[in-house]
């Protein structure tokens, strides 16, 4: 009687953890992939040499423009908190909000700007080679 009611009491925990289990699935969403950058330009093929990965997590105050700057390297990121704004030199504009994706330009003068009213906060993933610079100031 004890062994059956053990291997009942098993058959009936091991269920409870699969069922358990199954209600907490695995959720993957594609933020951005894509041979271009957010102006419909084409991106360039990676550099030689040692590849080397960077990743920032910028906070831009509300009111605060970036300088002008463009970036060497292919880099995208995530904006996790607030509103940006990304101009470029030719007046293209990207309008950002929490949970926007963006695969910058590359070798492209451009400048972000917060025009909201709380701080914007972003992960930028930067792919480079080693002692490269990621962004060059105007």
């Amino acid at each position: 009687m004890i062994k059956k009611t053990l291997s009942l009491l098993l058959t009936l925990m091991f269920s409870m953890t699969l069922m358990a289990a199954e209600s907490e699935k695995l959720e993957v969403k594609v933020l951005a992939k894509t041979t271009q950058s957010w102006n419909g330009d084409a991106l360039p093929a990676y550099q030689e040499g040692q590849p080397q990965v960077t990743i920032l997590r910028i906070v831009i105050p509300a009111g605060m423009q970036l300088p002008l700057h463009k970036h060497p390297v292919i880099n995208a990121g995530v904006l996790l908190k607030g509103q940006l704004t990304v101009i470029t030199e030719g007046k293209d504009t990207l309008y950002m909000k929490a949970g926007d994706s963006i695969v910058e330009l590359v070798n492209k003068w451009h400048y972000g700007k917060n025009e909201g009213s709380e701080p914007a906060e972003i992960i930028v993933f930067y792919a480079g080679t080693k002692d490269q610079a990621i962004t060059v100031k105007k």
